[in-house]
């Protein structure tokens, strides 16, 4: 309940925030609160805009299910061996301060205007954050927990299930959290990109057509995509990392 009573305080500041500064900039700047959230729930009655939902939050899940198919084995491989982490630290290091973004224009080039360079270039960004967590993690490993598996007669699949994946658990939902709000951020990016599906579309077109009440609700909903996702990560940490007497 306490929690609860936390968030409900959160939303009221922000709220009220808005509601300040609309009052102070005028609804040529910002919307106004009320006659925004009306707009909302006329607009989720309509079946374009609930298209336009569905195709961002596509375009999010194969982005992350692709990243996390291609990072966490590779980052526990490479986190469990020593020699492959020998050969991979040093193109982690050259490659992961690389700014992802900037490599659009040639995914585009390379694989046309469709969903599929927009969820490449997702799954690109989330992939060298999911790699990095899930390899440190693996590496702080005891050695003591390995040596005592083995000691048991466990093999290379029982180190994995039992010692390599519960311990990089943890990180890699705290990773999939911290990289939320750069998920979102990239989705509303090459949706703004040879796109007409997609709540950065619909943003970016009420933006061009100077629709304040459109382009606030395009933020909200963005928002609460995000949001969701972060409670998602956090539930799923609770649900399934329980050792870690997670609060």
């Amino acid at each position: 309940m306490k929690l609860r009573w936390e968030y409900l305080a959160a939303i009221v500041a922000l709220l009220l925030c808005w509601w300040l500064l609309y009052l102070w900039l005028g609804e040529q700047i910002i919307a106004e609160p009320r006659a925004t959230f009306a707009l909302l729930w006329e607009e989720l009655g309509k079946a374009k805009f609930r298209a336009h939902i569905t195709a961002s939050l596509w375009r999010i899940l194969a982005g992350m299910l692709i990243a996390l198919a291609a990072a966490v084995p590779l980052g526990l491989a490479a986190g469990s061996s020593p020699r492959l982490d020998r050969w991979l630290r040093p193109l982690l290091y050259l490659t992961y301060p690389l700014p992802k973004i900037v490599f659009l224009p040639l995914l585009l080039m390379l694989m046309g205007l469709g969903n599929g360079s927009k969820i490449a270039l997702i799954a690109i960004i989330l992939f060298f954050h999911l790699l990095s967590s899930t390899r440190d993690a693996a590496r702080g490993v005891p050695p003591s927990a390995v040596t005592a598996l083995r000691s048991l007669g466990g093999n290379a699949w029982d180190l994995f299930l039992h010692v390599y994946w519960p311990a990089t658990l943890p990180a890699l939902f705290t990773s999939l959290r911290i990289a939320t709000g750069t998920v979102v951020a990239v989705l509303f990016f090459v949706e703004t990109i040879a796109t007409t599906k997609g709540i950065g579309a619909y943003i970016y077109n009420a933006w061009s057509q100077t629709d304040i009440p459109s382009m606030a609700v395009g933020i909200i909903v963005l928002s609460l995509i995000g949001i969701m996702m972060y409670e998602l990560f956090d539930l799923l940490e609770r649900r399934f990392c329980r050792w870690t007497e997670y609060r």
